[in-house]
């Protein structure tokens, strides 16, 4: 019996998926490389370039809230990847992004957490447990080093066209 067939003699879907989505995914990075080759950008691809556009690009553009402030954070993530944000993008493991009640969606934060630092944008909204006031996805989490429940510092990034 063939290895990608069940008991019955049937192609396995399980392995037919699997082998479907390994060459979707690779074809999507041989049209970023092939583009970035295109452009000549290759050397200059930004850190977040693998955060599923969460993050902000261009970071040294952001003016942040002087001095940082200290707030409760958790983070959230697993069970939840594949699912839409409040607003709007789809959460993969490696998004950046973070959920806060009230500041408006795309707003910048920037988060320091034991000598690591990451800009991240609100994506979301939350936390819903007490006393925290941001719920860090997975990406962001892992820059910053960041496990359970603790205190973090943030600044917000001050939009220059309001000001």
């Amino acid at each position: 019996m063939k290895q990608d067939a069940n008991r019955h003699g049937r192609k396995d879907r399980r392995v037919q998926r699997a082998a479907h989505g390994r060459r979707r995914r690779n074809l999507r990075w041989a049209a970023l490389f092939a583009s970035l080759a295109c452009l000549g950008t290759l050397g200059a691809i930004p850190a977040e370039a693998g955060t599923g556009g969460a993050s902000a690009p261009a970071n040294a553009s952001l003016v942040f809230s002087s001095p940082m402030r200290s707030a409760g954070a958790t983070w959230y993530g697993p069970g939840l990847y594949g699912n839409h944000t409040a607003c709007g993008q789809t959460l993969r493991p490696r998004t950046i992004g973070v959920a806060h009640r009230k500041l408006p969606c795309g707003t910048a934060v920037k988060f320091a957490y034991h000598g690591h630092t990451v800009v991240a944008r609100v994506i979301d909204r939350g936390p819903y447990t007490k006393g925290n006031a941001f719920d860090l996805t997975n990406g962001a989490r892992r820059a910053l080093h960041f496990e359970g429940a603790n205190r973090v510092r943030y600044a917000v990034a001050i939009d220059s066209k309001r000001h």
